[in-house]
Order: structure tokens, then C-alpha cells, then sequence
């Protein structure tokens, strides 16, 4: 296949939508540019037009060396860990089936590198991750495909089997420069002040999160 046209799926797609996947070659020197970022297990990453996941994918990866160079002798952390670098991760997408690619192909890395299938509790518990931070939406309107506000979790890890999660708008986040700027009426102001999350959960574990959250403990009660 020419190289040009394989950069695309259709012409119809390109007008459209303006569809043009990123070749690998320019993501991997894109990447670089920010090198120690894309290495960290705990730097985030947007994608706001992600399409099947040219970026993504590689931040991934990165992120999983980062885990494999400091907690593989001990399964235990490596799962926990290769999921907080997955959950460190979030795109936004327009259109329907790259976002189901973009899922698809983030789960299949994690299940690779952990060598699981589909009962395994960290592969379920990845594709309920990535259901939250990969979103069928418009980055450019900051809403989601039925029309409601964009909104990202922020997940952390605590520790012994045990993430944190809170919810932030994205319109919201965006507004943190603006909003810190110098000589900004807020500037005095602490970002905590400022951008509290929608909505905080308390702490769930590997199993609570395959269980899809366990229903987002009960919508956070």
C-alpha cells in the first residue's frame, strides 16, 4: 500500500473530518521531544483528537519499560503499576470506531505485557479504565457525543492494592492557565480553590474496579 494512503482510512473521512493518522516514525520523535515525561509511570497524557491511538499507544509502552525497569521482580507491583501508567493516560474522539480501536488497542497492550486474558480481574479492570479516560467526543466543544460535558478521572495510586480516583471537568481544566496567568484577576488564588473535582470516590481495589467500579461505588454515595 502507498505510504501516503495508508495514512488515511478514506477521502470521504479526510474531508469530512480532517482524518490523518500521525506516522510512527514522527510520534516516536514527537515523544522524544518530551522524553522524560513520556517515560514516567505517573506524567499524563491528552490526546484530543486520538483516533486509533498512534500516540497513545507509544506513551503506553514507554510508561510499561518505565514499570518492567522497576518492579519486575515483583508481580504484585508490575500489575498495579502497568495499570496506573494506562490510567495516567486519556483521549478524546470524534469518531465512533477509533475510539472502540483506541480501547481495543490499549487493552491488548496491557494484556500482552501481563500476559492475561479476558477473566483476568487487571484485564477487566483495564477496560473499565479505559471506558472513563478514553472519550466518544468533541475535544473542541469539550462534550461528549450525546451532548453532556467532557469529564476525566484522575487516578492515583495509594498503595497496597488500592487507587483513588476523582473527577474533573474538562472545560474546567483547561481553564488552569488562564485562570494562573499573571496579572489574572484569580492569580492569588490556589489551583485547589479553584478546580474542585465533580465528583471524589472513596479508594477501590483491582477487584472493585473489574467489577466496573463496583457500580462506581454506588455513585461515589
Amino acid at each position: 500500500m502507498d505510504r501516503a494512503v495508508s495514512l488515511i482510512k478514506s477521502k470521504q473521512r479526510v474531508a469530512d473530518h480532517g482524518e490523518v493518522f500521525t506516522p510512527p516514525w514522527l510520534v516516536e520523535a514527537m515523544l522524544d521531544l518530551v522524553k522524560e515525561e513520556s517515560e514516567r509511570i505517573d506524567s499524563r497524557f491528552l490526546e484530543p483528537a486520538c483516533g486509533s491511538g498512534n500516540f497513545l499507544i507509544n506513551v503506553l509502552k514507554r510508561k510499561l519499560a518505565a514499570v518492567e525497569l522497576k518492579f519486575r521482580k515483583s508481580d504484585f507491583e508490575k500489575r498495579h503499576y502497568a495499570l496506573l501508567g494506562l490510567m495516567c493516560i486519556y483521549g478524546v474522539e470524534l469518531l465512533e470506531d477509533n475510539i472502540a480501536e483506541c480501547r481495543a488497542n490499549l487493552l491488548e497492550i496491557i494484556a500482552e505485557y501481563l500476559a492475561v486474558g479476558a477473566d483476568d480481574e487487571v484485564y477487566q479492570a483495564t477496560s473499565f479504565v479505559l471506558s472513563c479516560n478514553l472519550v466518544h467526543g468533541d475535544a473542541m466543544t469539550m462534550k461528549t457525543i450525546d451532548g453532556q460535558p467532557i469529564s476525566f478521572a484522575e487516578w492515583g495510586y495509594v498503595g497496597k492494592g488500592k487507587f483513588q480516583r476523582r473527577d474533573f471537568r474538562l472545560d474546567v481544566l483547561t481553564g488552569s492557565a488562564a485562570f494562573s496567568a499573571e496579572g489574572s484577576l484569580f492569580a492569588h488564588l490556589g489551583k485547589h480553590e479553584l478546580f474542585k473535582p465533580i465528583k471524589t470516590y472513596p479508594t477501590m481495589t483491582l477487584s472493585e474496579l473489574a467489577d466496573g467500579g463496583s457500580n462506581e461505588w454506588e455513585s461515589a454515595k
